[in-house]
């Protein structure tokens, strides 16, 4: 995922008394406080100096109580970051599982998750929707799945499933044998392989957008953010292109608020992605648009 952090001033020479690594440490905290003052108003100031984001994360998903809830084999590990999807054995659709098996109602409408990293984001939609829709995560690093359903077991819920895949590989087979309706796939702050000759490694590109645009049922939606401009215009630039079966949300609800370039003011999920939740204290802004399937 991308990082925002503040810059040193340019002003700001060799010379000056406070060595540059310490400064931009305690430049970089005043925004990280300042950050957290904007979207924690509620904070007393003591606990604005303290906050950090894990523990933000932890206070927006505290009704889950995940924090003494890990799986052995995967524990407190340092998981990578930044995966090739692009590599040989990632290349190979996965097998689809047993949706009986997975889930009490395959009839349920179900909500695709590309990318969900640990989790969190799903398994608090799934827990306030136990009867009325099914979640599905995609996630392409296999220690997060491995955690994310061990979670999963322990709050005993059967609306959700995480599976390890390349999406770009495996989502048009996956969704495809689901014996429900499609309603809902999202894909938020996914990595943004910066360098030009990694774009190519993006989650987002032709082939996924249009398993997307087919697999949804008429009125199902795409939701999509990215902390990373330039990701988020690459995001939007595939799914515009669809324009012939897709339209922005506020064309067809104009009283969902947008600024003039179309980009949602609010997050409509009800709960933010821990990237989101972690560039928002570092004074990000998020990009999100969301588009409906016409026809």
């Amino acid at each position: 995922m991308g990082c925002i952090s503040c810059a040193i001033p340019r002003f700001l020479r060799p010379t000056t008394t406070v060595s540059p690594p310490l400064k931009f440490q305690f430049f970089a905290f005043r925004c990280r406080t300042a950050a957290a003052a904007a979207v924690y108003p509620a904070l007393s100031l003591p606990e604005r100096d303290e906050i950090r984001s894990p523990e933000l994360v932890a206070r927006e998903y505290a009704d889950l109580n995940l924090s003494d809830k890990f799986c052995q084999e995967v524990g407190h590990v340092r998981i990578r970051q930044h995966v090739n999807p692009l590599r040989s054995s990632l290349m190979v659709p996965v097998e689809v599982p047993d949706w009986d098996a997975v889930y009490n109602d395959t009839t349920l409408p179900l909500m695709v998750d590309i990318g969900s990293g640990s989790g969190r984001f799903l398994l608090w939609l799934a827990k306030r929707n136990t009867g009325s829709r099914n979640y599905l995560g995609l996630e392409i690093r296999p220690k997060l799945v491995k955690r994310a359903e061990y979670w999963v077991n322990e709050l005993a819920l059967k609306n959700i499933h995480f599976v390890f895949a390349n999406a770009t590989v495996s989502f048009k087979q996956l969704v495809s044998t689901y014996p429900g309706p499609l309603v809902l796939v999202s894909i938020l702050c996914p990595d943004p392989h910066f360098k030009k000759k990694h774009h190519k490694r993006r989650v987002v590109q032709k082939p996924l957008v249009e398993s997307i645009v087919d697999g949804l049922v008429p009125g199902g939606q795409i939701f999509i953010q990215s902390d990373v401009l330039d990701v988020a215009l690459d995001m939007r630039d595939y799914f515009d292109a669809e324009s012939n079966k897709l339209a922005h949300i506020d064309c067809i609800n104009p009283t969902i608020p947008c600024d003039d370039k179309g980009w949602l003011l609010n997050n409509p999920m009800g709960i933010r992605t821990e990237r989101e939740i972690h560039a928002e204290f570092e004074g990000a802004r998020i990009y999100r648009r969301m588009y409906q399937k016409q026809c």
